[in-house]
């Protein structure tokens, strides 16, 4: 059988004691590990150990869940990450951060700080940020349109790029023979009045190690997708089956070459829960207790809220309700509920059943089997062109991130399929992208112009 050429890319998606809502209720699990700094720096040596390509925090400017259903709280994630590269030296370091609650000064600082700490390794995963409550954190009573949201976004970028370009690479001197620390010629104030912001200066940290962090995005929405098609050089996407897989990487792609990009600049990762035992048996039983050990009124209570239904009008042995409203009227994570629905309608899943398959990843696709199996899974979607890598988002933590760095990675390096030794010190290095060519020099870098006049 022919291989397709070159090497996965791998991201470790860390979420408190693992991505399935009850693993925190194993015996092996310590429930507050969410705020605790040497869970992560033991999670991010897993990870760099395996040779991974990065890891990866999320993050909302809103409480996550009911407080009952499983941890909720979660550290500033580029304060974590700056505690992390401590621990590390080669592995990636993305955060998700929001252009909806965000002003473009302070999180291009954050982002330009981050990268400096850890020598060239953040990533910046775009977000627009769904949800009412959020909103409501931030002096607003009602969500901001979705359209309105990807108009922020996208002009939140551009000023994000002439902030990291307001110093040329060589705008550092330090001579000190003739006192002259910098050089004043080479510093560009943003100079930026859009319909969004308004930036006068340039940024108070030195051009990024990287040129810019890596910049991410993570919404399926045709909005989201065009966001990504501009600007994303990763992409992180859920997607149940390998034809919905092939059918996003294939349309992205395109979006990306008739927008004059290289379409091998942005690496598109899916998202997989990785359930593994030693034997598939093992496997499925680990699946099959953390099952168990969900409370299915806490998940029914989530549920109804992304599907914009009353807990009630959801009966756990039936059916999703046939009168669900339409994808034109969510204005939060489109993709996310379009994903939902369309799963439990094509496998014809109770509320039960469907709250089971959920429970692991939130819509991303779980796969229970042996080290071998979770390869083949792996590779096969690579073969088939419905992936770049993927973003591994382990059950239980820390042991699915050992089980899968110890056991996963080393079938696939033997395959050929992924690094043995990283091949750079920068994220930009290890993801094969080019460091950017600094583009302000005082000129106009409105790239997401259209996008903004298009929600007008």
């Amino acid at each position: 059988m022919t291989h397709r050429p070159g090497r996965l890319h791998l991201n470790a998606f860390l979420m408190s004691v693992g991505h399935h809502e009850a693993s925190w209720r194993l015996p092996e699990s310590d429930p507050f590990a969410n705020t605790s700094v040497a869970h992560f720096k033991n999670l991010a040596r897993i990870a760099e150990r395996g040779r991974l390509d990065s890891l990866f925090l999320a993050d909302s400017p809103v409480l996550w869940n009911n407080v009952g259903r499983r941890p909720a709280g979660t550290l500033e994630p580029t304060v974590l990450l700056a505690a992390l590269a401590g621990v590390t030296e080669h592995i990636g370091l993305i955060a998700t951060a929001s252009t909806t609650y965000n002003e473009p000064f302070n999180l291009a600082r954050r982002f330009a700080s981050l990268d400096h700490i850890s020598g060239g390794r953040a990533g910046w995963n775009i977000v627009t940020t769904a949800g009412v409550d959020a909103a409501r954190n931030f002096n607003l009573d009602e969500l901001p349109a979705h359209s309105d949201r990807y108009a922020r976004a996208a002009e939140f970028i551009d000023v994000s790029l002439k902030l990291w370009d307001s110093w040329d690479d060589d705008a550092l001197l330090g001579d000190k023979e003739n006192g002259v620390w910098g050089d004043d010629a080479k510093i560009y104030p943003a100079r930026h009045v859009g319909r969004y912001f308004k930036v006068g200066g340039a940024l108070n940290v030195p051009r990024p190690p990287q040129g810019y962090p890596l910049l991410v995005q993570a919404g399926s929405s045709e909005d989201g997708k065009e966001l990504a098609a501009r600007y994303a050089e990763a992409v992180f996407t859920a997607q149940q089956t390998l034809d919905d897989a092939q059918q996003f990487y294939t349309d992205l792609k395109a979006r990306v070459r008739a927008l004059g990009r290289d379409p091998e600049s942005i690496k598109i990762l899916p998202g997989i829960v990785p359930v593994i035992g030693g034997t598939e048996a093992e496997a499925h039983a680990l699946d099959a207790e953390l099952d168990r050990l969900i409370k299915p009124e806490y998940a029914k209570r989530q549920l109804a809220q992304t599907l914009r239904v009353k807990p009630e009008d959801l009966d756990l042995d039936a059916e999703l309700p046939r009168d669900l409203p339409s994808e034109d009227q969510i204005e939060g994570a489109k993709s996310r509920y379009t994903l939902i629905v369309t799963l439990a309608r094509r496998e014809r899943l109770t509320v039960r059943q469907l709250i089971g398959r959920l429970g692991g990843g939130r819509g991303h696709r779980t796969f229970a089997g042996t080290p071998e199996q979770v390869a083949d899974a792996i590779q096969h979607w690579w073969d088939q062109g419905a992936a770049d890598g993927f973003n591994v988002m382990p059950p239980v933590l820390p042991s699915g991130l050992e089980a899968f760095v110890d056991q996963v990675v080393p079938i696939l390096q033997r395959r050929g399929l992924f690094r043995t030794e990283y091949e750079g010190r920068t994220l930009r290095e290890n993801y094969g992208l080019p460091r950017p060519a600094n583009l302000n020099h005082g000129q106009d870098l409105n790239h997401g112009r259209d996008l903004v006049e298009a929600a007008e």
